[in-house]
């Protein structure tokens, strides 16, 4: 099974001890699949629909998972921008089995304070959520929110990077433990 992994520094694993510990790998694993993970630090979608977005034609993918957005909020992007971005990788993605997969709860994270503080990060990575879920669900793909498990172990050894903002391999880990089971059910 051919899996591409679509996204910036959350689904390359930025902050894992290396790139086997990012949770597209994790799945991949699990799923005896042959991963492709075109992921860039700081990608926008915009930057996903320039660079990754070519490789659907290429690799012909049985799965593929979405993780993008934080950029496009940190670089001022409205949700309205968003949403347009998204309608368009979301349109390239018709008719494969897509696993959808929210922005993470990173508002805790001592970075967070570089972009606006906690309540801000908070507040727009909810909007920015609600317009990817909205769109992902109007497609029929799986919507799979890891808010929830990135707060799970706030606190523990290994769940924040030593860069104080991407998540540590524990926090990887606990992600591919909820986004599993729904691409499980996709293939």
């Amino acid at each position: 099974m051919k899996y591409l992994a679509l996204g910036d520094s959350y689904t390359i694993g930025t902050g894992a001890s290396d790139q086997s510990h990012s949770w597209p790998a994790i799945i991949a694993g699990k799923l005896n699949a042959q991963l492709t993970n075109p992921a860039v630090n700081g990608y926008t979608t915009l930057d996903l629909i320039r660079h990754e977005l070519p490789l659907l034609e290429e690799l012909k993918p049985d799965l593929v998972t979405i993780l993008i957005g934080v950029n496009d909020l940190v670089q001022g992007r409205t949700p309205d921008e968003y949403r347009r971005s998204l309608i368009t990788i979301y349109g390239e993605l018709s008719g494969l089995r897509v696993g959808a997969i929210s922005i993470p709860t990173w508002s805790y994270v001592p970075a967070a304070s570089d972009f606006g503080g906690a309540d801000r990060v908070d507040r727009l990575t909810k909007v920015f959520n609600a317009v990817a879920r909205e769109e992902a669900l109007a497609r029929g793909f799986a919507w799979v929110d890891i808010g929830p498990v990135s707060v799970s172990r706030i606190g523990t050894g290994g769940w924040i990077a030593s860069d104080r903002l991407h998540p540590g391999d524990a926090q990887y880990a606990a992600w591919a433990e909820v986004i599993l089971p729904p691409l499980r059910d996709l293939v």
